[in-house]
């Protein structure tokens, strides 16, 4: 039986042909890693939901390596280690990646794609800017959302947006392809253990008597605190505090996308980003570990309190020794479709885990005056309707009675 000859490959930015561009520094050259279906030659991808990849064109399918999808606790790399640029070759690699000048984000293509568009914002200026080297993703949360899942997920949020305009609703759904785009993320893992000063407050009450403008005594309770100075100290070992390494979307956004399932993390193997794009990251390691610092001091802020204790808490100051701080480079899957409208970009961004929607909308300036006009009305007539209730307004008169 003769088999159907592979579908054309596709061109520009709609180009999605399973290739995953990446080499280990001491290969001396990128390496192109592509998965040929056994069956027709057609590039194969990776299927949300499954556990292998699937050919586009003739549905043939093909498991992974066991190795490379099992769950196993994937080894931490030493912060300190990396700052001092001391890391071991096998754990760099370089990518060829396009940047945009209008967003910042930096996405790995292939040597033979020629992006018109960026896919984070739609802006047609998009700079190949070579080769890049950095820390290699450690691993990697494979999609489970499928493409059809996704973009209900993006109608449904859409038909929620009763003050966009109409026009933008339509151009959403139908003008753009959603694309399957793994973030960069850093995780951070760090033992901490903080000195902490600060004062206790206990409210208690005391009976009160005062005399009304009549004369009349009555008594009333005055609440009182009675502050004590505390000291102390308290510990916490953190794993995996999640920092994302793009400046591409807004932060705002892709937080709204957690909670991330990272317990399934696998450990990182190319054939998960076959068919997908994966975007370098643009905030460096030491960069994220400050925001990371930022998250830990928020939750020994808690804990302190806690330790505290009493009703009311002053904390005067909290000294913090942290050891032992250990970090991954993780992708993170969602599907995003960006586009233009009136000369404005606007993106709306899916968890590629779990279908929730985040997003940037306009507002339609005649919706909102309608709204307001019918508020107005009904405010009117329930006005008018109580006055007639009150005698206040005579009833108006019915013709025929």
């Amino acid at each position: 039986m003769t088999q159907p000859p592979p579908p054309p490959p596709p061109t520009d930015l709609d180009r999605s042909d399973g290739a995953v561009l990446r080499s280990d520094v001491t290969a001396g050259a990128i390496e192109e890693h592509r998965f040929p279906c056994s069956n027709c030659g057609s590039d194969m991808r990776f299927a949300p939901g499954g556990a292998g990849l699937e050919c586009p064109h003739c549905g043939a399918t093909e498991a992974l390596d066991p190795d490379d999808s099992a769950p196993d606790a994937i080894p931490e790399l030493d912060f300190r280690q990396a700052l001092a640029d001391q890391l071991p070759a096998a754990q760099m690699e370089e990518t060829r990646v396009l940047s945009c000048d209008s967003c910042g984000a930096q996405v790995e293509f292939d040597a033979v794609t020629h992006a018109k568009e960026c896919p984070f914002c739609a802006s047609p200026v998009v700079t190949d800017t070579g080769t890049h080297r950095h820390i290699k993703p450690r691993a990697v949360l494979p999609f489970s959302l499928k493409g059809k899942q996704a973009r209900d997920a993006m109608e449904a949020w859409l038909g929620k947006l009763w003050f966009a305009p109409n026009g933008l609703k339509e151009f959403a759904r139908k003008g753009r392809p959603l694309q399957g785009i793994y973030l960069p993320y850093w995780t951070y893992d760090a033992d901490t253990k903080t000195q902490f000063t600060g004062r206790r407050g206990d409210v208690y009450y005391v009976t009160r008597t005062r005399v009304d403008s009549d004369g009349n005594t009555e008594t009333y309770q005055e609440e009182q605190v009675r502050w004590t100075n505390v000291s102390g100290r308290v510990a916490r070992v953190f794993d995996d505090v999640l920092v994302l390494a793009s400046q591409s979307l807004p932060r705002e956004h892709t937080e709204a996308l957690e909670p991330w399932d990272l317990s399934e993390l696998r450990p990182y193997a190319p054939e998960f980003l076959a068919g997908f794009r994966a975007e370098g990251y643009a905030i460096g390691l030491e960069d994220g570990y400050d925001h990371a610092r930022q998250k830990m001091d928020a939750v020994i802020r808690r804990d302190v309190r806690f330790k505290i204790g009493g009703d009311r808490q002053k904390i005067t100051s909290m000294d913090t020794d942290v050891s032992d701080v250990t970090f991954k480079h993780v992708l993170l899957p969602v599907w995003l479709a960006a586009y233009r409208f009136r000369g404005k970009a606007y993106r709306c961004v899916i968890n590629g885990r779990t279908g929730r929607v985040q997003g940037e909308r306009p507002w339609s300036v005649a919706k909102i005056a309608l709204a307001v006009l019918a508020g107005f009305l009904l405010a009117a007539t329930i006005g008018y309707v109580y006055a007639v209730s009150q005698g206040a307004l005579p009833a108006p008169a019915i013709p025929g009675l």
